[in-house]
């Protein structure tokens, strides 16, 4: 094991909270970084990345919506002296087209890619969790979940899942340099599918509405959210409707040696814990 010492940015977050604390359990030194942690981070503050940097040997990178600063930070990583890099993307994020929502991550791809250090690609599709942590939740459990997506399914992903994978190839240096693992569950399935699950689980009716993409936009829109956000979101949900990351892959299995945890095991998990619960 590698007890080098760690940075998790966005440490707070879903994803950066789950990481932090599985490595910590291993035993390696995390100062998680956000801006209310006591290391701060803020992807605004330039000067503020050195002091984050120093006696780290290893980073974990949750990007920013906006991609730039993902290229400064590395080539200040490498000027620290930091020796690798895990940076959380997007699943198929080579097949996202020209889209801001495509460039944006291939951006932060190539700057970890581009470096000398020694970087590892996590690619996780949508996570299970954006059901009762995030961005589906309030839909959920006001009744009706509406967006473009259709009848394309989604391999959804559980971030328990992920989080696992991260810590597993943060500390186990050499073993990854190189490799771009696609994340995703063990089947595919439509919104309409998930939603059914759910509303089975909770005890709750909950049904799944297609609407146009100008119609989520706007929708967005009057919930507060900025004009460049609920473009960017919209054409997340565009691109998932022409299929092109539908597929499964075994990024999980390979670097954990078991299969992926369901969506059924989630939605009991997260039912139980009265996530949809009016």
């Amino acid at each position: 094991m590698d007890n080098s010492t760690t940075l998790v940015l966005d440490a707070t977050g879903k994803t950066g909270r789950r990481v932090a604390a599985r490595l910590r359990l291993r035993g390696t030194p995390v100062p998680a970084a956000s801006r209310s942690s006591r290391t701060p981070f803020d992807w605004t503050d330039l000067a503020g990345w050195d002091r984050a940097l120093r006696g780290i040997a290893t980073v974990c990178i949750v990007p920013p919506t906006v991609p730039g600063p993902v290229h400064d930070f590395v080539t200040r990583a490498e000027a620290a002296g930091v020796q690798r890099l895990v940076l959380l993307s997007g699943h198929g994020a080579d097949t996202w087209g020209d889209s801001a929502f495509g460039l944006d991550m291939r951006s932060a791809e190539d700057a970890v890619r581009g470096s000398a250090l020694e970087w590892t690609v996590l690619r996780p599709s949508n996570f299970d969790q954006n059901f009762d942590e995030d961005l589906f939740h309030a839909p959920l459990g006001a009744g009706e979940l509406a967006h473009p997506s259709g009848a394309v399914p989604e391999p959804f992903v559980d971030l328990e899942d992920v989080a696992d994978v991260a810590a597993a190839v943060l500390t186990e240096p050499g073993c990854h340099a190189g490799r771009i693992y696609e994340l995703t569950g063990a089947r595919a399935l439509t919104f309409a599918e998930a939603v059914e699950l759910i509303s089975r689980a909770s005890g709750q009716p909950i049904t799944y509405k297609q609407i146009s993409p100008a119609e989520y936009t706007a929708t967005l829109l009057d919930q507060g959210w900025s004009q460049d956000d609920a473009h960017h979101l919209t054409e997340m949900f565009v691109m998932m409707e022409r299929g092109v990351i539908a597929g499964t892959a075994d990024g999980v299995a390979t670097v954990l040696g078991r299969a992926p945890r369901s969506f059924e095991d989630y939605v009991v998990r997260a039912a139980a814990a009265g996530a949809w619960r009016r």
